[in-house]
Formats: structure tokens, sequence, C-alpha cells
């Protein structure tokens, strides 16, 4: 028997921009709105006195008695999702997904559920096309980071490639500049203002080579082209020791604030490298906030999990030690973020800057197979976020100044060792770099022998019964690398000791840019009393003499 009509007011049915169907208790449709015949096809006749099932897919209708017993009993918004139970069919077949409210109301009828249904087909697709939109974006993101990654790979090969033939041109004019500044001094005598006035002309030269040196330095660095000796040791210690120098590269109007978690992991790296990274992140947080503010330094373990690594284009998963430094100062844009790590770029005035300060950093913490990240807004500061990978060695006690740091350097002597009359035999294919170096060692009593390439000096071992005590050989040559010469040589000469110099040490390095177990290694541009210490450092090693 088909059931009546319910008695019910149904004029604000027909204004309502949903399907609405009134269903009782047993599944029988006794009410309809016109939506509901434009939205499924059937006419409200056809539908009045129907069990609801009609408007369900035919697969799903032997279950869904059961399930709208218990959509009366817990009436709430459901969505549609595409599964067969919950999917509208009309009347020629055809099925959508559709939000449906269901709203019980007693009558003199019993109870009657309300059902609207809106097809969210529309929205459903357009959901569809933002999630298509937004992987999109997200793969051009990461494109945009991969290529932001090789550009500056590629920026660093070049930077190595400059700084090599750079350094050299440095050290021969720093060493004859001295030179020249010996010889006046020794004969400027009675007419003295003048050659006073010449020395301060020859110190603007060596001014402007030792400048020249530390933008080559930094070139390297940005390029994972120097060398490093790295320690384990604490992030926490160093930032400790070298705080007192931060605090003096800072305005007096900059508070200088440190958080240091405890039980930080020991991390493996270059102590003087990761001062470099606090003094130049200082120096660009200065400059960022002239009138005063806060720069704040924190330490802390971090977890990196396989999704976060996936989201951040070459991290790892695994432990890491971040190191923070956050300013307020006047923040950067999005542009000048994508281009901060690029060697030379910078927003400061013409002569203000280098624009190798971020390279450096960037250069640095990559190499220690890091990450690096800039977040920051115009006028809202700027945060340098980096995570460096932890090692499970113990740290070692800082105490002291560190094998290439600033401490270290600040505290070297300026004496300049006299020779004991050995023999060196210096190889160096670039003809003023072997004759400066050759004078060098010539005034302080060594005996000297050059050679233009490796296969010329082999040839002079082979020949001369001379005995010589120490090979001073440049790394990268035409004909024969460094390395090979000095194997080639200690055989011939068992015994004998090797000093690499070089402003691209890369061959005599392993794969981590460290230096192998018993390398000796003097970096250009150096100046006489560099070469001086390490030649002499080198005869006295303990060790067999040489024959």
């Amino acid at each position: 028997m088909l059931a009546q009509p319910t008695e019910l007011p149904v004029g604000w049915l027909e204004v309502t921009p949903d399907a609405i169907v009134g269903v009782t208790s047993d599944g029988v449709i006794v009410l309809a709105n016109a939506r509901v015949e434009a939205l499924f096809g059937y006419s409200r006749e056809e539908l009045i006195g129907r069990p609801v099932e009609i408007l369900v897919p035919e697969d799903a209708r032997p279950l869904h008695p059961a399930k709208r017993a218990r959509y009366v009993v817990e009436p709430r918004p459901r969505l549609m999702d595409g599964s067969s139970e919950l999917t509208a069919r009309r009347k020629d077949g055809t099925q959508f997904p559709a939000e449906i409210s269901l709203s019980p109301i007693a009558t003199e009828n019993g109870t009657i559920t309300f059902a609207a249904i809106r097809d969210v087909t529309e929205r459903r697709e357009l959901q569809a096309e933002r999630e298509v939109l937004r992987a999109q974006a997200d793969r051009e993101q990461a494109e945009n980071r991969s290529h932001q990654s090789q550009r500056l790979e590629s920026l660093g090969q070049l930077a190595g490639g400059v700084a090599h033939d750079f350094n050299n041109l440095l050290s021969v004019i720093l060493n004859y500049a001295s030179f020249v500044e010996e010889e006046i001094k020794a004969v400027r005598g009675a007419d003295q203002g003048r050659w006073d006035a010449a020395l301060k002309d020859l110190q603007q030269i060596q001014g402007a080579a030792e400048r020249g040196a530390g933008l080559t330095h930094q070139l390297l660095t940005f390029g994972r082209r120097e060398v490093v000796r790295p320690r384990v040791l604490s992030l926490n210690a160093v930032v400790s020791n070298v705080k007192q120098l931060l605090q003096r590269t800072l305005d007096e109007q900059i508070d200088l604030v440190a958080v240091l978690a405890p039980d930080l992991w020991p991390v493996m790296a270059d102590p003087g490298q990761i001062e470099q990274v606090l003094v130049n992140l200082a120096v660009n947080a200065r400059d960022a906030m002239p009138n005063g503010g806060v720069l704040r330094i924190d330490t802390a373990n971090v977890v990196v999990d396989e999704a976060y690594a996936a989201n951040h284009h070459g991290l790892g998963p695994g432990q890491y030690v971040r190191l923070r430094l956050s300013d307020n100062g006047s923040g950067m844009s999005q542009d000048v973020i994508e281009h901060a790590f690029e060697p030379f770029f910078t927003t400061k005035p013409k002569g203000e800057g280098t624009g190798l300060g971020l390279a450096t950093v960037y250069g640095i913490i990559m190499r220690m197979d890091g990450f690096v990240r800039i977040m920051s807004r115009p006028s809202e500061g700027s945060t340098f976020f980096m995570l460096i990978p932890a090692t499970v060695i113990p740290a070692d006690d800082l105490g002291g100044a560190e094998p290439g740091s600033q401490a270290q350097a600040q505290a070297q002597s300026s004496g300049r060792p006299s020779g004991g009359g050995e023999t060196i035999l210096v190889i160096e294919d670039e003809d003023a770099m072997r004759e400066v170096t050759r004078r060098v060692l010539t005034r302080k009593g060594y005996r000297v022998l050059t050679a233009a390439d490796g296969v010329t000096a082999l040839e002079l071992l082979s020949t001369t019964e001379e005995p010589v005590q120490l090979l001073l050989t440049d790394v990268v040559m035409p004909r024969m690398l460094g390395k090979d010469v000095a194997d080639e040589a200690s055989a011939l000469r068992p015994g004998l000791r090797v000093l690499y110099m070089s402003g691209y040490a890369q061959p005599v390095l392993t794969s981590q840019g460290t230096l192998q177990p018993g390398v000796a290694l003097i970096e250009k541009p150096f100046a006489q009393t560099e070469l001086l210490t390490m030649v002499r450092d080198v005869l006295d090693a303990p060790g067999p003499p040489a024959n």
C-alpha cells in the first residue's frame, strides 16, 4: 500500500536551493520539492510512496536500509565521497557525489526525516583541480630548489678555478712587496721622509693583496674547494668561545643572546669554519639592524624524518644539530632570499660589501652535508636555519685556541725561522710563483733546486746525487699532479719530506674535503713567515731524515 503525502507546509521547500525529500521511519518517500525533480530526473508523482533506495545506486540498495536506520538515529551532515554506498543515482542511471544533511521532524503522521541533497560534482572537480595545481606548484618549487642548488654548484666550480689562478698572483704580489719593504727599511737613512712615503704606498699594495687573499679564501669556501681540518666538537662550545668576538663585531646597540641546548649532540666540523659562519652571519645581522636590535643564537638536537627530508631538497633523514641565528632587522624579500647565497650578490651600496659573506656560509654548511635555509620577510627580521649532521663520537674539550680558528690566527708569531742549510726542491709551473718561492727560501739559508713540472723534477732527482731533504710542490700542475710526483719522488729518495702548496688542493684531499693523514699543506697565497714556518715544521717533524 502506498503511503500518503504528509500534511506539512511545503512553501519553504520550493525556495531552498537544495533537493529535499521527506522520508518516513520505514524509508518511504512522502515529500519531494521541485529541486529533486531537476536533480534526479524523477517527477514527484514517481517518487512519492516509493522507497528512498530508488535514489541509491543499485549495488548499494541491499545494505542501505540498515544504514538508513542508523542515519535517522544519528542525523548529521554526510559527504558523499564517491563510494557506492554514499553516491546518489538519477533516474537515467547516472551517479553523482552528494552532500546530504538529515533533519528528523515530528509530525502528526510520525517522524519524518528530511534529507537535503546537494550535488558536489563541481566542488569535487574544483578540489581535484586545486590538488593538481598544488602538486604542480610543489614540483615547480622542488625544481626551483634543485636548479638553485645546481646554479650554486656551478658558481662554486667557477669560483674555485678563479681562486686557484688568482692565489698564485697574490702570493707573488705579497712576497715581492715584502722584499721591497725590507730593502727600503734597510736603505732609507738620511732621506727618511721620502722613503717613509714610499713605505706607506707599499703597505697599501700589501693591504690590497691581503684583502684579495681574503676574497679568494671565501670563494674557495663557497665552492667547497678549501682545505678543512674537522674534529669532533660541540657547537655550544664554539659559540661560547666566539661569543666575545661576536660582541665586538656587533654595535653596542645590539644585544647578543645565546640559548644553548643542554646535552647537545657532537658534530664533525672545522671549528675555524664554524666561527666563520657565526661571524659572517653576525655581520649580516649588524648591517640589517643599523638602529640596534637583538641577535639570538640558539642550538638544539633535531631528528629529520623521511617526510620532512622529502620536502627539503638536499636534506636526508637522520640526526642533526640545529644552529639558528635570528635578528629583528630589516629582513629580506623573496627575490633577495633566492639570490642571497650567490657569490658577489649584495644589496649593500657599492664598496660596503663583497657579497661573499653568505656565500661562504652556504659553502661551509653544504660541505658538511648540512642544510641551510633563510626565513625572512621585509621589516620582519631574518632567521638563518642550519642543520649539521650529528656524530656518535664524543666531542673533544674545546679549551684553548683551535687549529685554523681566528683565536689561533691572532696568536701566531711574526718571527721568520732561519734555514739550516737543507736542500729543497721546489716544483711550480707558474714562473713568477716559482721564482718568488726560491727567493724566500734562499734568503733564509736554504739551498733551492727548481723545476717547472713533475717530470722535470723526477729527472733532476734521478740525475743528481745531491741530498734533497724537502720536496715543496704545487698540487695542480700540467703533465703530473703534485701527489703523483711526491709518490714517485719518495720512492727515488726514501725519507724525503713533502710539503704541498696550493690554492686548490682537492687532488690531495679525501672525498670529504679533509687532508689525508700525514699530508702537510700550505695554502696560497702565503707570506714569507707562513712559508718559512711551515717548511721548518716539516723538516723538524719526527721521522727518519731524508738522504
